[in-house]
């Protein structure tokens, strides 16, 4: 199975060590093609790729590939939003998993939509668990 991870980049790293747990995780159920995402050297700089045009078609390219989507939302970010939309064009299950923070919320183009799968995480423990659930609702 080819799964998409998707987390903040350029919208900020601050969770890069979770993000790292969260495709180690990912990949005892399959392929993640975008494990780079998990990488805590990784900048805000998005300088995962020579151009922007070449980062943008590579992931379009990596979605078209995938299976599933995983999404960490918590920090917001245009391009997991942009990914998001994708993968529910493509009538892809999407998991978005969220930390609820006092005086924010989830964007509700995110909790607005019937095809996610939206659910707040306290605990990496807690993500797997949603992530399981996930996985044994799609197979």
């Amino acid at each position: 199975m080819n799964i998409y991870f998707a987390a903040s980049i350029r919208g900020g790293r601050k969770d890069a060590k979770i993000y790292s747990e969260i495709v180690d995780y990912l990949k005892s159920y399959g392929t993640v093609l975008t494990e780079h995402v998990g990488d805590i050297t990784l900048s805000e700089m998005g300088d995962d790729g020579p151009t922007d045009k070449y980062i943008h078609d590579r992931d379009l390219a990596w979605l078209d590939e995938s299976d599933v989507l995983v999404s960490e939302v918590t920090n917001v970010s245009l391009g997991v939003g942009y990914e998001i939309r994708d993968a529910e064009r493509l009538e892809m299950p999407v998991l978005c998993l969220y930390r609820p923070q006092v005086g924010k919320a989830l964007s509700a183009m995110i909790t607005g939509s019937d095809q996610n799968i939206n659910k707040d995480y306290h605990t990496l423990d807690e993500a797997k668990k949603h992530i399981d659930d996930f996985f044994r609702n799609i197979k």
